[in-house]
Protein backbone atom coordinates (compact mmCIF):
# COMPACT_ATOMS: atom_id res chain seq x y z
CA UNK A 1 0.00 0.00 0.00
CA UNK A 2 1.36 3.34 -0.95
CA UNK A 3 2.41 5.64 2.44
CA UNK A 4 1.31 9.48 2.48
CA UNK A 5 4.59 10.62 1.33
CA UNK A 6 4.64 8.41 -2.08
CA UNK A 7 1.67 9.70 -3.05
CA UNK A 8 2.77 13.16 -2.17
CA UNK A 9 6.09 12.36 -3.91
CA UNK A 10 5.04 10.54 -6.87
CA UNK A 11 1.85 13.68 -7.77
CA UNK A 12 5.00 16.23 -7.84
CA UNK A 13 6.82 13.94 -10.12
CA UNK A 14 4.43 13.89 -12.29
CA UNK A 15 3.45 17.42 -12.50
CA UNK A 16 6.92 19.11 -11.66
CA UNK A 17 9.54 16.41 -12.42
CA UNK A 18 11.71 19.40 -14.08
CA UNK A 19 11.21 21.15 -10.70
CA UNK A 20 12.25 19.12 -8.61
CA UNK A 21 15.95 19.00 -7.80
CA UNK A 22 16.64 16.28 -5.09
CA UNK A 23 14.60 14.61 -1.98
CA UNK A 24 14.05 12.60 1.11
CA UNK A 25 12.85 11.00 3.63
CA UNK A 26 13.58 10.96 6.90
CA UNK A 27 11.72 10.07 10.00
CA UNK A 28 8.90 9.87 8.43
CA UNK A 29 9.15 13.23 6.85
CA UNK A 30 9.39 14.42 2.97
CA UNK A 31 11.71 16.98 1.99
CA UNK A 32 11.33 18.21 -1.38
CA UNK A 33 14.21 20.48 -3.01
CA UNK A 34 12.20 22.92 -5.68
CA UNK A 35 13.92 25.12 -7.87
CA UNK A 36 12.84 28.70 -7.19
CA UNK A 37 11.48 29.41 -10.44
CA UNK A 38 8.55 26.78 -9.57
CA UNK A 39 7.84 27.89 -6.13
CA UNK A 40 4.60 28.99 -6.47
CA UNK A 41 3.43 26.25 -8.77
CA UNK A 42 4.53 23.39 -6.65
CA UNK A 43 3.38 25.34 -3.29
CA UNK A 44 -0.47 26.42 -5.14
CA UNK A 45 -0.72 22.83 -6.36
CA UNK A 46 0.19 21.37 -2.83
CA UNK A 47 -2.58 23.74 -1.21
CA UNK A 48 -5.06 23.36 -3.56
CA UNK A 49 -4.74 19.64 -4.64
CA UNK A 50 -7.91 17.73 -3.24
CA UNK A 51 -6.08 14.80 -2.07
CA UNK A 52 -3.20 16.41 -0.49
CA UNK A 53 -4.79 19.35 0.95
CA UNK A 54 -1.59 21.21 2.50
CA UNK A 55 -4.05 23.86 3.62
CA UNK A 56 -1.83 25.50 6.32
CA UNK A 57 1.69 27.38 6.00
CA UNK A 58 3.39 26.63 9.50
CA UNK A 59 6.59 28.11 9.06
CA UNK A 60 9.21 30.05 6.57
CA UNK A 61 12.65 30.04 7.60
CA UNK A 62 16.04 31.22 6.12
CA UNK A 63 19.09 29.24 6.01
CA UNK A 64 22.64 30.46 5.07
CA UNK A 65 25.04 27.72 3.55
CA UNK A 66 27.73 29.71 3.04
CA UNK A 67 28.76 27.88 -0.12
CA UNK A 68 29.91 29.51 -3.66
CA UNK A 69 26.42 28.56 -4.66
CA UNK A 70 22.88 28.58 -3.57
CA UNK A 71 23.98 30.39 -0.58
CA UNK A 72 20.75 30.88 0.93
CA UNK A 73 17.52 28.67 1.42
CA UNK A 74 14.04 29.19 1.69
CA UNK A 75 12.61 25.97 3.97
CA UNK A 76 8.37 26.19 3.65
CA UNK A 77 7.47 23.40 6.25
CA UNK A 78 3.23 22.65 4.79
CA UNK A 79 0.94 20.80 6.81
CA UNK A 80 -2.18 19.78 5.62
CA UNK A 81 -5.19 19.17 8.58
CA UNK A 82 -7.25 17.29 7.11
CA UNK A 83 -4.98 14.43 6.53
CA UNK A 84 -2.65 15.29 9.58
CA UNK A 85 0.55 15.00 7.46
CA UNK A 86 3.54 16.82 6.73
CA UNK A 87 5.93 18.18 4.37
CA UNK A 88 8.96 20.25 3.86
CA UNK A 89 10.08 22.27 0.85
CA UNK A 90 13.32 23.73 0.36
CA UNK A 91 14.84 26.37 -2.64
CA UNK A 92 17.44 27.60 -2.73
CA UNK A 93 19.25 31.37 -4.49
CA UNK A 94 22.66 33.18 -5.14
CA UNK A 95 24.73 35.17 -2.69
CA UNK A 96 24.53 37.50 -5.51
CA UNK A 97 20.98 38.80 -5.72
CA UNK A 98 18.89 36.78 -3.42
CA UNK A 99 15.86 36.89 -4.48
CA UNK A 100 12.93 34.27 -4.32
CA UNK A 101 9.12 34.54 -5.32
CA UNK A 102 6.59 35.15 -2.32
CA UNK A 103 4.16 32.90 -1.76
CA UNK A 104 1.96 35.27 0.11
CA UNK A 105 -1.15 35.25 -2.37
CA UNK A 106 -1.22 31.26 -1.71
CA UNK A 107 -0.60 31.05 2.25
CA UNK A 108 -1.65 34.97 3.51
CA UNK A 109 0.65 33.96 6.70
CA UNK A 110 3.72 33.68 4.52
CA UNK A 111 3.50 37.57 4.91
CA UNK A 112 5.68 37.79 8.87
CA UNK A 113 7.85 34.89 7.44
CA UNK A 114 8.84 36.08 4.63
CA UNK A 115 9.46 39.46 6.39
CA UNK A 116 11.81 38.16 9.48
CA UNK A 117 13.59 35.56 7.03
CA UNK A 118 14.56 39.18 4.45
CA UNK A 119 15.36 41.12 8.07
CA UNK A 120 17.68 38.57 9.24
CA UNK A 121 19.53 36.75 5.95
CA UNK A 122 18.73 39.15 3.51
CA UNK A 123 17.00 37.29 0.98
CA UNK A 124 14.33 39.36 -0.94
CA UNK A 125 10.97 38.05 -1.83
CA UNK A 126 9.85 39.15 -4.55
CA UNK A 127 6.44 40.25 -4.83
CA UNK A 128 5.89 40.71 -1.79
CA UNK A 129 3.41 43.14 -0.50
CA UNK A 130 5.15 44.58 2.58
CA UNK A 131 8.92 44.04 2.65
CA UNK A 132 10.16 45.21 4.95
CA UNK A 133 12.23 44.70 8.16
CA UNK A 134 10.49 42.92 11.19
CA UNK A 135 13.05 43.46 14.01
CA UNK A 136 15.68 45.75 12.84
CA UNK A 137 15.40 49.70 11.61
CA UNK A 138 14.95 49.87 8.00
CA UNK A 139 18.42 51.43 8.05
CA UNK A 140 20.24 48.88 9.31
CA UNK A 141 22.36 47.64 6.42
CA UNK A 142 23.38 44.01 7.51
CA UNK A 143 21.41 40.81 8.28
CA UNK A 144 22.57 39.33 11.39
CA UNK A 145 21.94 35.52 11.02
CA UNK A 146 24.12 35.08 7.92
CA UNK A 147 26.95 33.26 8.63
CA UNK A 148 29.69 36.09 7.92
CA UNK A 149 27.90 38.57 10.31
CA UNK A 150 30.20 39.03 13.24
CA UNK A 151 29.09 37.43 16.32
CA UNK A 152 29.64 40.20 18.61
CA UNK A 153 28.05 42.51 15.79
CA UNK A 154 29.33 45.68 14.02
CA UNK A 155 30.80 47.85 16.76
CA UNK A 156 28.52 51.32 16.18
CA UNK A 157 26.38 49.71 13.64
CA UNK A 158 23.30 50.15 16.19
CA UNK A 159 22.55 52.70 18.38
CA UNK A 160 21.65 50.62 21.83
CA UNK A 161 19.82 52.05 24.34
CA UNK A 162 21.48 54.18 27.42
CA UNK A 163 21.37 52.37 30.54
Amino acid sequence: METLNEKVLDKLKTRFQVAIEEYNEFRGELTVVISKEKIIEVCRFLKEDNELQFDFLMDVCGIDMYTPKKRFGVIYNLYSLGRKHRIRLKTFTEEENPKVPTVTGIWRTANWHERETYDMFGVIFEDHPDLRRVYLPEEFEHHPLRKDFPLMGIPGSLELPKK
